[in-house]
């Protein structure tokens, strides 16, 4: 070349044309490559095809497969969830959960990652004994994995073939008390409570409303209807992100009429004791459970919706399906669900009410309805 350079060269004709296919640089490409590549342009030619063309397509290629990168897909899928409007909570869980893949698959193209790879990624998780984590390291890679799948990018999820590869988690059930007498005792020591009138209220709230913790200090006073006996929680605040009525019973409108004499100025019933801008941390109410002498493994925030749930169903008085109702649960069966869409309103807020003078008799040590054996 008038440069100096010495480069392999094929030339071949197609349709009539004279073409070149530049093969490579010497003595960078050897002699014997050199020799190989007009053999698989012959191959091409034979079955029609330009043996340049498909070397720029099989380059662009592998400068896409380069570019879709596991890191790249992740940051894509995490930008719709937020964009879907996911709770911070759960993309913040989602974001450490990938930190834990990136530096093993993160930089690699995601059409290379084998499952041995992702299992070994797996494995770090679970040598550390946190097989919980483990279990939700997979589920998140094969989330992004079936993400690259649906967008053209991938040809299949490699973590379905480690189903059963890592070491099942031991499941600590959420620590409750469910027994009338005890649960008594429980809000007898809540009404006690000597700390923040806030962290009172909340406690108490939360057992008569049985809602999840979450929701409960992140309510805002723009949300109850005090008058009519309703809180009505948006769907971004929710789990399963669906809005939910929650009915008040008379106490826990007295509780809240109170608390707004102390906080309803301001934007939520619980906020911060460091700014009004946000409500209470998550730590709160299980700490004043502690400061009441309820160990971790006997009472938690938790707690009040399975002691519900459980007093509510034992007592055989309301319908499976508005308990559930009430505690914002979705039925697993997709067409169940889709037939069972009444809202039994009228019911929960009779056993709202019910439940309420259910606490005040365990308050008061009094007789309550047995519960079945």
């Amino acid at each position: 070349m008038p440069d100096g350079a010495k480069r392999w060269r094929f030339a071949y004709r197609l349709a009539g044309l004279q073409k070149v296919l530049a093969v490579g640089v010497c003595p960078a490409t050897g002699l014997r490559e050199a020799r190989e590549a007009p053999d698989d342009a012959k191959r091409l030619l034979a079955d029609g095809q330009d043996p340049a063309i498909a070397k720029k397509l099989a380059k662009s290629a592998k400068a896409a497969a380069n570019a879709n990168t596991f890191e790249a897909i992740a940051a894509e899928l995490l930008d719709k969830k937020r964009r879907e409007a996911k709770a911070e909570k759960t993309l913040s869980k989602l974001e450490w959960l990938l930190s834990l893949a990136r530096p093993a698959i993160g930089p690699r193209p995601i059409t290379e990652i084998t499952a041995p790879e992702v299992l070994a990624v797996l494995r770090g998780a679970e040598s550390r004994g946190t097989h919980e984590t483990a279990h939700r390291l997979r589920a998140t890679i094969g989330e992004v994995f079936r993400f690259a799948v649906a967008t053209g990018r991938a040809e299949s999820d490699p973590t379905g073939a480690l189903k059963g590869a890592l070491i099942a988690p031991i499941v600590n059930h959420r620590a409750v008390i469910i027994e009338p007498k005890a649960f008594g005792g429980l809000l007898r020591a809540l009404a006690g409570y000597d700390g923040a009138p806030e962290t009172r209220a909340a406690l108490e709230l939360l057992a008569l409303t049985f809602v999840r913790p979450g929701e409960l200090r992140a309510a805002e006073w723009a949300e109850f209807d005090l008058d009519a006996g309703v809180w009505a929680i948006p769907a971004e605040k929710m789990k399963m992100k669906r809005p939910h009525r929650v009915p008040l019973a008379p106490r826990a409108v007295a509780i809240l009429r109170e608390l707004q004499g102390i906080t309803g100025a301001g934007k939520f019933l619980f906020p911060s004791i460091r700014s009004a801008a946000r409500c209470m941390s998550e730590n709160t109410i299980n700490a004043a459970l502690r400061r009441l002498g309820f160990a971790q493994d006997e009472m938690t925030g938790h707690g009040f919706r399975s002691a519900a749930s459980s007093m509510l169903n034992e007592s055989g008085l309301w319908n499976a399906d508005a308990i559930e109702r009430q505690l914002a649960h979705v039925d697993n069966d997709s067409v169940r669900r889709a037939y069972a869409r009444a809202d039994f309103w009228e019911e929960r807020v009779r056993m709202m009410a019910w439940w309420a003078s259910q606490c005040e008799e365990m308050w008061r040590g009094g007789k309550v309805i047995a519960l079945r054996a």
